[in-house]
């Protein structure tokens, strides 16, 4: 079971890391060097002032990471490997460790950690890469899910809850007089963190998945005070409680680059911090960067290319493209059998990720990470009268600002060549 700087080294030895040696303003300047380290291909490993702990960010910084974090070589072989963790229906064992073994106490405060404000509009400094554990209800179980952290104080965090399974459990806890006691891990193995980000149902312990990809259970502690069971290769975790009181959240850029409002949300108030005895190391994701689009996409990438591949015979690639967000516009390749296929993939695919706004349905000669080539097919194949497929009033993403309460127009474009007609749109060969 890796820590995340094991992972870096390896990304390390292969010229993958941009190391920074001076420590930089926690404000905005991260941004500008990840930004920069993202053109670049690159992890970026740097220290913040005010913090004695190093933090790093772009830890997948493309698609090939991720295959490597999935030991996958392919799109795939990729998907193949998430979709039954997406569909798993109970949690996995792990093995348990000492807690003490494994953490020491740390000597700062929330403000001390590598939080950071990225760009000048947000709310304060954020936590971007926390897993927060909670127990589930009336089960013996637990919920693992990320969530972005506001500091609001030394010993604080203004925490955005989604209507999603955290959302569910604290809910249900304020309705007992409860409040919800949580531990909050930072710096995991990054396979971690994706399993956080896909959702099985309420009640399946999201990280115990990790042996369906590793082939080894997942090492736990328990947290002291509460019981929580956390990666015992965490590089920080912080054990808390979220309350029923509510402070001001935001604003904070979302996938598509753009601010999301501020709002009341639930207070945590942080009691304990401790960090790995072995190589802490503080995640930064950038929001609206590759790195989010991949972690909260991929998914859903998995999902389209189930469903579609059910839909008609043959898919050859999927891609939610960095234009809309990783999350609201899809380009799909396929070999069609039937002219229908083109408009049958449209709908599979708005089905399987009900954010998408547009999908652009192409023929396997067209590269979908190419713009250009999408563009030059829509320009060649497409026509409106016969492969445009609109779908008004439907429900859409809450993250896209051109929505009324949550409902959207969806289109769909089906610029693949007419079967009889191929040899009119061959492409040129040299």
């Amino acid at each position: 079971m890796r820590y995340l700087a094991s992972f870096i080294n390896e990304l390390r030895s292969e010229g993958l890391v941009k190391e920074l040696k001076e420590e930089i303003p926690r404000d905005y300047v991260p941004t500008h060097r990840l930004i920069e380290a993202e053109s670049e291909g690159k992890t970026l490993v740097f220290r913040v002032e005010g913090s004695d702990l190093p933090a790093a960010g772009n830890v997948l910084a493309s698609r090939n990471n991720f295959y490597r974090l999935l030991e996958a070589s392919s799109d795939e072989e990729a998907y193949r490997k998430l979709l039954p963790i997406m569909s798993a229906e109970s949690s996995h064992s792990m093995v348990e460790e000492g807690f003490s073994e494994n953490f020491i106490e740390y000597g700062g405060d929330v403000e001390t950690l590598p939080a950071i404000r990225f760009y000048r509009g947000d709310g304060g400094r954020y936590v971007t890469s926390g897993i927060i554990v909670a127990e589930v209800p009336g089960k013996d179980t637990w919920n693992a899910s990320i969530h972005r952290l506001m500091v609001v104080g030394r010993k604080a965090f203004a925490v955005r809850l989604v209507p999603r399974h955290l959302y569910t459990i604290h809910r249900a806890n304020l309705a007992e007089g409860k409040e919800t006691p949580v531990a909050i891990t930072i710096g995991v193995d990054p396979l971690l963190l994706l399993l956080a980000s896909v959702s099985p149902p309420l009640g399946v312990f999201e990280l115990s998945l990790y042996g369906m990809i590793t082939g080894e259970n997942l090492r736990i502690v328990k947290t002291p005070k509460y019981g929580l069971p956390v990666p015992a290769t965490a590089s920080v975790v912080i054990e808390g409680r979220i309350t029923k009181e509510e402070v001001d959240e935001g604003p904070f850029i979302d996938l598509l680059n753009l601010y999301d409002r501020k709002r009341k949300q639930p207070l945590l108030k942080v009691e304990n911090i401790f960090i790995n005895r072995t190589d802490p190391t503080f995640h930064v994701i950038l929001p609206g960067g590759v790195e989010h689009k991949i972690f909260m996409g991929f998914p859903r990438e998995a999902m389209i290319w189930e469903a579609v591949r059910r839909a008609v015979p043959s898919v050859s690639k999927v891609r939610l493209t960095p234009g809309g967000g990783g999350w609201l516009h899809a380009v799909i390749s396929i070999d069609k059998a039937a002219d229908g296929d083109g408009k049958t993939a449209i709908m599979a695919a708005f089905a399987a990720h009900p954010s998408l706004k547009h999908v652009v349905v192409v023929d396997p000669d067209i590269d979908p990470d190419n713009p250009q080539e999408v563009e030059w097919a829509i320009a060649t194949r497409f026509q409106a009268s016969r492969g445009l497929v609109v779908i008004s009033n439907a429900r859409g993403s809450t993250l896209d600002p051109s929505s009324a309460d949550g409902l959207t127009s969806k289109v769909g474009i089906d610029a693949t060549a007419p079967i009889s007609e191929r040899g009119k749109y061959r492409k040129p060969s040299i």
